[in-house]
């Protein structure tokens, strides 16, 4: 399979996958659980699925065990949506990635924070010398 095909049906994995957990009714997989990223072997037999959840690494291991479950529902639902001969065998792992850019995105916050009231305060001070400047 070319690399831009098997691309391609990685993305196209990715979406439908992303869909079907949407409507998947296991409690396990229910909340904010996303598919970060899928590998799909050169010849598209099996896929390797990272599942993130914003709860973090416990709900993701959580929803890697409920979506184990359900791999045979899933497999063929991708089969039929995705009309391709051979759908791939799943396999799911628990991935931290989006709690991981939750973090970086909160400390890129804290230091935009830092750095707005550093920006004021030296505004503030160059306002003053400049006002005690001005009543000299």
């Amino acid at each position: 399979m070319a690399g831009y095909r098997k691309d391609r049906v990685a993305e196209d994995v990715r979406r439908e996958l992303t869909a079907i957990i949407g409507e998947l009714k296991d409690p396990r997989v229910q909340g904010k659980v996303t598919v970060a990223r899928v590998d799909l072997n050169p010849d598209a037999t099996s896929a390797k699925v990272y599942v993130s959840s914003m709860e973090g690494i416990d709900a993701a291991k959580l929803a890697v065990e409920g979506l184990g479950k359900a791999s045979g529902h899933i497999k063929r639902e991708i089969g039929s949506r995705l009309r391709i001969k051979f759908a791939p065998e799943l396999k799911f792992i628990a991935d931290d990635s989006v709690e991981y850019g939750i973090g970086i995105s909160k400390i890129i916050d804290e230091l935009n924070e830092k750095k707005s009231k550093s920006e004021s305060d030296d505004e503030t001070q160059a306002s003053d010398e400049e006002g005690q400047a001005a009543q000299e």
